[in-house]
């Protein structure tokens, strides 16, 4: 969910760059918390639920 958040982070600051436009708040802001959220993104911060559906996955699997 975080690297969704990220991509949409970029991508607003990207658009923002070809525009030339500004919302009050730097280019380099919005990139540093884009990277922000890819680094709590690999750090697994926000992906319990992911787990414990893979790992019900597994158990039906086996069954």
């Amino acid at each position: 969910m975080l690297a969704i958040a990220a991509a949409i982070v970029f991508g607003i600051a990207f658009l923002l760059d070809l525009l030339n436009a500004s919302i009050g708040i730097g280019l380099t802001a919005l990139i540093a918390l884009g990277l922000c959220l890819l680094a709590l993104h690999q750090a697994g911060i926000g992906t319990a639920g992911m787990n414990s559906w893979r790992g019900n996955w597994r158990g039906r699997a086996r069954r």
